[in-house]
């Protein structure tokens, strides 16, 4: 939902869903990305990527007609730490050393703290978003080196 140009040559838009719905407002909405993809188990190899764009569903909790659910997935009540936790890995092992890692999270169900509590790695920085203060755009980013400095 965020993209200014999702035609972009250089981009590569992934979901695990493929589908079309028509909205209780009547507006149409299609999830159509280019590769259908599981973000707990990519097919990419290793340090594939140097810009991940980590924007998984954020609610544990919407009706099977949910528009909400339809527009941004709905993650498993009683796994969605671990799959946040095995999608952020992923989403780490295909970064490549000097990358940039950008985590998309509203908490309107679930507090940001406890989503950073499942990922290894501690964000650099990141600010909110949105009038209500609830969307939030944090940041990675994948030393080149060891050493916390390179």
């Amino acid at each position: 939902m965020f993209w200014f140009d999702r035609q972009n040559p250089v981009a590569l838009f992934a979901d695990i869903r493929e589908e079309d719905h028509i909205l209780c407002d009547g507006r149409e909405l299609f999830v159509r990305p280019d590769e259908v993809v599981d973000f707990r188990n990519m097919p990419y190899r290793d340090r594939s990527f140097n810009l991940i764009v980590f924007d998984p569903p954020h609610l544990e909790v919407a009706g099977p007609g949910s528009w909400m659910a339809k527009k941004y997935g709905k993650l498993n009540k009683a796994t969605w730490k671990e799959d946040l936790s095995a999608g952020f890995s992923e989403c780490w092992r295909v970064l490549n050393k000097g990358g940039t890692l950008i985590f998309k999270w509203n908490e309107t169900q679930i507090k940001l703290r406890d989503v950073l509590d499942c990922f290894p790695q501690k964000p650099m920085f990141g600010h909110t978003t949105t009038h209500n203060l609830k969307t939030y755009w944090v940041v990675f980013y994948k030393p080149v080196e060891d050493s916390p400095h390179a």
